[in-house]
């Protein structure tokens, strides 16, 4: 399986991809510190400009690092696994002696493992800067995260991994649907309906839910490979 996906990775040229989620990282960074040290999320008063509950540092970084990456997750998905249908060359790799199943899991993985990854990475680089500018300046938001407690990081890894897990289910209906848009559009919709606020309420600070979401990302995960010894190429 790891030299499978080792394999995705050099056909897709996950060079570009790390390219990419570089630039996303450090303008992802930049933005968030413009946030709490710059005062662009302040109303001409000077006071926070932000819902109740939403006042924390760690709630716009959560927020865009979900929202970039979840996007970022599907067009990975719709590059390597849905173009690769509607390019013909899954019809290359499913002749190989491996099976189908084998094949598309290692894709899937390949995904999944870089956006994790560069994830977390991205969320440790913006909290990290926060920490040390924090220490010189007064943030506009509230610091309200400790990177010297176990519970940070095991919050971030959690969080990180029902994110990109998210994307099996925009992968699911790009499958569906045979398009590449399709995985794109559906990774938006996840966005507006996991990050999005109505009123005072949203969705990601409710506690069940990240449970939920994994449950069925996993569904959606089994039901794209499901049966794809028998099923027809795109």
């Amino acid at each position: 399986m790891l030299k499978l996906i080792r394999l995705e990775w050099n056909k897709n040229n996950v060079g570009k991809y790390i390219r990419n989620a570089c630039i996303l990282a450090a303008v992802l960074c930049l933005f968030v510190y413009a946030l709490a040290f710059l005062g662009i999320a302040n109303d001409p008063d000077g006071t926070l400009d932000a819902v109740e509950g939403m006042d924390t540092i760690s709630s716009p970084i959560e927020l865009f690092t979900s929202m970039s990456f979840l996007v970022f997750t599907g067009v990975m998905l719709a590059s390597f696994i849905v173009s690769a249908y509607k390019n013909k060359t899954m019809d290359l790799m499913f002749s190989y002696p491996i099976k189908r199943q084998k094949i598309l899991a290692s894709q899937m993985a390949a995904v999944w493992i870089f956006n994790f990854t560069a994830l977390v990475v991205t969320k440790l680089l913006i909290y990290g800067c926060i920490a040390i500018e924090a220490r010189r300046m007064q943030s506009s938001f509230g610091i309200d995260f400790d990177m010297g407690s176990a519970g940070f990081y095991i919050q971030l890894l959690i969080k990180s991994a029902v994110i990109v897990s998210m994307g099996f289910i925009a992968l699911f209906v790009g499958l569906k649907m045979r398009s590449q848009a399709a995985v794109i559009v559906t990774s938006f919709v996840l966005i507006l309906l996991t990050q999005a606020n109505i009123g005072d309420y949203s969705l990601a600070g409710n506690a069940v839910f990240p449970l939920l979401l994994v449950a069925v990302s996993v569904m959606f995960a089994v039901l794209s490979v499901w049966n794809v010894e028998e099923r027809d190429l795109l």
